[in-house]
């Protein structure tokens, strides 16, 4: 096949002038525009790579800045905020009469906090609230006022706050309640209002938990032996001042303000440490001093070897390789020595003209 092409190309160019002076040219014309084109294609697909790793090495700076700007923030509002209230059922208690079924005792419950952990924050204060439903019955409505009393207990039973306060039901004129009773008739019926008051008693306002002595039990009495209530419950708010005021009161405002801060101060760091570490002299600097350091070791290691292999047998190599690699250190040897003899001879002339001079005196 080459043959005949070679023959067939003879047969066209026998003095291969076409092909020394316009073939060739444009092949190597085309080969070179070939070239070009391919080195250009290839800078631009490595500036093109070079581009997408240095957006996403900024992306994925940018997310790990912000992701620690808001785990900050996050972090700190877990550690700094406590939890905004604490609600626990009341189950009261009472002992019945023998003649009729009223209650001959004050109703009373103990409600246990906790057993394991500190439910309250020290420092923060609290206001302790019990609240119970009432129904719109006449003998709640000729009730008037009664007691509420509140001790709260650590874990060892001690008293650590005792607090009564007198609370009654709102009072409503009977054309206000029929009036009412009136338009919420069809709620009253389908069972989607009930008829009854929720009174609120705040038997303690600004209660301060205790470091060593934290609060685990609490016993309320409602000291009225003619009151009549559906349920009853307490729960313990916390009153936040100041900065938890305001982190709570406008949660997104902080959040942003908070965010934006640890941002600044983040970025702030990260360019300091980027241009420290960009000029970091400091860094080849210890590298030559971590090279000095290791070049010593390999030639005190140098000298141990040569020493072991000297003493372990007589070799005039190993002898010449000590005496080469000592040679600094025979020559302040001589040196020394030199220094010693010098100071020999001047003893030596010293001692001389003394005796010289006793004889002549003699």
């Amino acid at each position: 096949m080459n043959l005949l092409l070679r023959f067939v190309v003879f047969c066209c160019d026998p003095l291969g002038l076409w092909r020394r002076w316009l073939i060739r040219p444009v092949l190597n014309t085309g080969k070179q525009v070939y070239d070009r084109f391919k080195e250009k294609a290839d800078k631009k697909v490595d500036s093109a790579r070079e581009l997408v790793l240095r957006i996403g090495l900024v992306a994925f700076v940018v997310a790990l800045i912000i992701w620690a700007a808001v785990f900050m923030y996050a972090t700190f509002y877990y550690v700094y905020m406590p939890a905004i209230s604490h609600t626990r059922p009341v189950h009261m208690q009472f002992k019945t009469c023998l003649d009729t079924s009223a209650p001959c005792t004050f109703p009373h419950a103990h409600v246990s906090l906790t057993k394991k952990q500190q439910l309250l924050m020290v420092g923060q204060a609290y206001r302790v609230i019990v609240q119970i439903d009432m129904p719109e019955s006449p003998q709640n409505l000729d009730l008037g006022m009664f007691m509420v009393c509140g001790e709260m207990r650590d874990i060892e039973s001690m008293l650590r706050g005792h607090s009564c306060r007198s609370a009654m039901m709102r009072y409503r004129s009977p054309l206000i309640r029929t009036l009412t009773t009136w338009a919420l008739s069809p709620l009253y019926v389908v069972g989607l209002k009930e008829e009854f008051q929720r009174v609120s008693v705040e038997i303690f306002s600004q209660y301060l938990e205790q470091k060593h002595h934290p609060i685990t039990d609490v016993y309320i009495e409602l000291q009225s032996q003619k009151i009549q209530f559906y349920t009853v419950s307490l729960h313990i708010v916390a009153d936040f001042t100041g900065l938890r005021y305001i982190m709570h009161n406008w949660p997104l405002m902080s959040a942003m303000i908070a965010i934006s801060t640890n941002l600044f101060f983040i970025l702030v760091v990260f360019l300091l440490s980027w241009y420290h570490w960009s000029n970091a002299t400091w860094i080849i600097n210890l590298q030559k001093k971590y090279d000095r350091f290791t070049q010593k070791v390999q030639q005190s290691t140098g000298l141990a070897a040569l020493r072991t292999r000297k003493y372990s047998g007589p070799g005039l190599q190993d002898d010449e390789e000590l005496s080469f690699l000592n040679d600094d250190k025979s020559k302040d040897d001589s040196e020394e020595i030199d220094d010693i003899g010098g100071g020999k001879q001047q003893l030596q002339l010293r001692q001389r003209k003394r005796t010289e001079e006793k004889a002549s005196n003699l």
